[in-house]
């Protein structure tokens, strides 16, 4: 159903507010109507922002964590340690670990996990590039911190016969976090613990 506004010019804007997650018809209005009161210079920053955003934004040849450089920084930080790699879904993933302040080791993003019913599959994600990075040296342990959802078990399941035949230690977050919860809903604190009291692997689904 299409609804015209006295403007054209409010409709489309309307529109493209519309079209973001959680975002009803109502909601984008209001959002529009409040931006329509800002002095023209602060919504051009908001746009300009937006535009930057998009069109220089680039992904981490490391860890494919979102950047502005090639390297990311938490890639690049030399007091970081490189000795330990924790295996993520998403970009969020990444957020909320580093909110929690207890983990000083690098990232690797894969972006999502095996899931056939979606059409994922291994090659879909950044796994090759994971096994290169274990492969490649310094690295003494891979924590998989995927949420615990059928997909999320298969996805670790799958990592760990692919690096189990590399010499390292692998272990799993450990879970005070009912099955099917995603990272981004545990609080900051027990995140933080379930990262400090990682477990083996193999232990953990014994």
């Amino acid at each position: 159903m299409h609804h015209n506004l006295s403007s054209s010019l409010l409709e489309n804007a309307v529109q493209e507010f519309s079209k973001l997650p959680g975002i009803g018809r109502k909601t984008a209005l209001r959002l529009v109507l409040h931006l329509l009161k800002k002095e023209k210079h602060e919504v051009e920053a908001f746009g300009n922002a937006l535009i930057q955003l998009r069109r220089e934004i680039v992904y981490c040849k490391v860890c494919h964590n979102i950047s502005d450089t090639e390297v990311c920084h938490i890639c690049s930080n030399t007091s970081r340690d490189n000795s330990i790699i924790c295996v993520v879904e998403s970009i969020k993933d990444v957020l909320s670990i580093e909110n929690t302040q207890q983990f000083r080791g690098l990232y690797h993003v894969l972006g999502g996990v095996i899931s056939p019913m979606d059409g994922v599959g291994p090659a879909d994600l950044q796994i090759e590039s994971l096994i290169n990075r274990v492969q490649s040296g310094d690295v003494n342990e891979v924590i998989l911190a995927l949420s615990t959802t059928m997909e999320g078990d298969t996805t670790n399941f799958f990592l760990f016969r692919k690096l189990t035949v590399i010499d390292i230690k692998i272990t799993t977050i450990a879970r005070g976090i009912s099955i099917g919860d995603e990272l981004e809903y545990t609080d900051e604190v027990t995140l933080g613990r379930s990262i400090l009291n990682r477990v083996e692997f193999t232990n953990s689904y014994k």
